[in-house]
């Protein structure tokens, strides 16, 4: 488990510096997994977030949702106050290449 979680980081790395993955709809050891303990399926969702007592205000973490685990997580993250964002994965790859919408595909929190 701990070596998806490299993975997943590594396909993120630091949300500012995401550049066009390009996997979705591969099945192999590329594709971007839901963050869920336990959950393998594709994920579709990114929830950015952040802890404002460890992070700048300008920093954002990500962890990845499938369809089935985004409102768990997202409620996770926002009982704690640290979710900032919601946005589909495909809108957050488009906004990191500097070609997406200019409402970066924001999704409604829910």
């Amino acid at each position: 488990m701990a070596a998806r979680r490299r993975h997943v980081r590594a396909l993120i790395g630091r949300s500012a510096r995401v550049r066009g993955w390009g996997l979705l709809g591969r099945v192999n050891d590329e594709t971007p997994i839901c963050s869920a303990k336990g959950c393998r399926t594709a994920a579709v969702w990114v929830l950015a977030w952040n802890n404002p007592k460890l992070h700048t205000p300008e920093r954002r973490k990500t962890w990845l949702a499938c369809d089935e685990h985004r409102e768990h997580l997202a409620q996770f993250l926002g009982m704690r106050g640290f979710l900032k964002d919601v946005v589909a994965l495909a809108d957050w790859e488009r906004r990191a290449a500097g070609d997406g919408p200019a409402d970066g595909g924001r999704a409604a929190r829910g």
